[in-house]
């Protein structure tokens, strides 16, 4: 398997992202420090692998051979120690770049280094590659083809995550045309802007908030599938701005979305409430289900929602969601395709762990902004 090859992501990846969080403020202590905790905290053992380390890793200037090269200060031991810590501890690495002149952050993009950036990036043991689309002039959909081909070239299994940015909307199928084979050469792909820790939109940050990025995801399940993922970007779960319970929702609707489970918090001090909200292997069994198959909003009423997901085996997953700020009752009916034909279930609800008795209506009183996540479990 090469770089953007389908198996490489045949369920969401899962792992850690240090953007949101930590933006600029990176070095090579946090990460180890992350690495540590994953494994720590036995997040490793429910799927979570890849630790990435986003912009600004980088120093201002490349190197007199043209090489990209750590910031001296803050990753003095260079990227190959810090990928080999990752992996020493069962994990895998992953990195940042972009196809302009200089990343979002004003560090050196790959611009016209895309082969040499690519064989750098496979010498010192990266597996997964976020490239952001920042800075360049390039036709978004031909600029990751480029690079998903300089990684192929090195041989090494590179998961290959890109975001089209405001050039494109952020929408891969807006590159029209031929162009969609595009989704053919990448893993995952961003449907959104980048995501704030707010529940809805206050007026100033509409397209970042959680409930504005839920609704751009409408429609958009007919392009994902095992290996190519739609990514409405990393999780904001134990983030300021959110609270335990909004924490719950956006990851029990990150996984009806079957999105890369990537954590954005720092690991290493986290409240038990964000813990169990990350671990919660019955919500992540939803995410990483082998069928693929994305989940889909099939009803709106004002503030309620409900949200199915087909899984493998004839199951189902249903979450009925309250956008609002007084509880509602929200329900979901067998006729909207819940269940199949003369099908039994046994029906779970995946917070609480309890059994609900199946009937041709269900019904949950939903507190505001948060959710109820059933599974349906098929029996015969």
């Amino acid at each position: 398997m090469t770089a953007g090859d389908a198996r490489l992501a045949l369920t969401p990846p899962m792992g850690w992202n240090s953007w949101n969080r930590f933006r600029r403020q990176i070095d090579e202590q946090l990460v180890r420090g992350i690495a540590d905790a994953m494994v720590e905290l036995r997040m490793r053992d429910v799927g979570y692998r890849y630790v990435i380390v986003d912009d600004c890793w980088m120093a201002r200037s490349r190197g007199r051979s043209g090489d990209l090269l750590p910031d001296p200060d803050r990753f003095p031991h260079g990227v190959a120690a810090l990928a080999e810590y990752v992996h020493e501890r069962g994990l895998l690495f992953g990195i940042y770049s972009s196809p302009g002149e200089t990343t979002c952050a004003g560090y050196p993009g790959s611009a016209g280094h895309k082969e040499r950036d690519a064989q750098l990036f496979a010498a010192w043991g990266i597996d997964y590659l976020k490239y952001d689309w920042c800075y360049a002039t390039d036709v978004p959909s031909h600029a990751f083809l480029r690079m998903r081909d300089a990684l192929a070239a090195t041989g090494r299994p590179i998961v290959y995550s890109v975001n089209g940015g405001a050039a494109s909307r952020a929408k891969p199928w807006s590159w029209g045309g031929s162009d969609l084979w595009a989704l053919d050469a990448v893993n995952c792909w961003r449907t959104s802007n980048d995501i704030w820790a707010r529940w809805d939109t206050d007026g100033t940050i509409a397209e970042r908030s959680i409930m504005t990025i839920l609704d751009e995801q409408v429609g958009l399940e007919r392009f994902a599938r095992p290996g190519r993922w739609n990514d409405p970007d990393m999780l904001e779960v134990g983030n300021d701005g959110l609270t335990d319970m909004e924490s719950r929702t956006h990851f029990s609707l990150s996984s009806m979305l079957a999105a890369p489970l990537i954590a954005g918090n720092d690991l290493r001090d986290m409240s038990a409430a964000a813990l169990a909200v990350l671990t919660n292997t019955d919500v992540i069994a939803v995410d990483q289900d082998p069928l693929g198959r994305q989940g889909r909003r099939i009803r709106r009423d004002g503030a309620s929602e409900v949200w199915l997901r087909e899984l493998s085996g004839g199951d189902r997953a249903a979450l009925l969601l309250n956008r609002g700020s007084e509880p509602l009752t929200v329900e979901i009916a067998a006729a909207e395709g819940v269940l199949e034909g003369d099908a039994t279930y046994s029906v779970t609800d995946l917070w609480s762990g309890s059994s609900i008795e199946t009937a041709e209506v269900l019904r949950s009183i939903v507190e505001p902004h948060g959710c109820t996540m059933l599974r349906f479990a098929r029996c015969g």
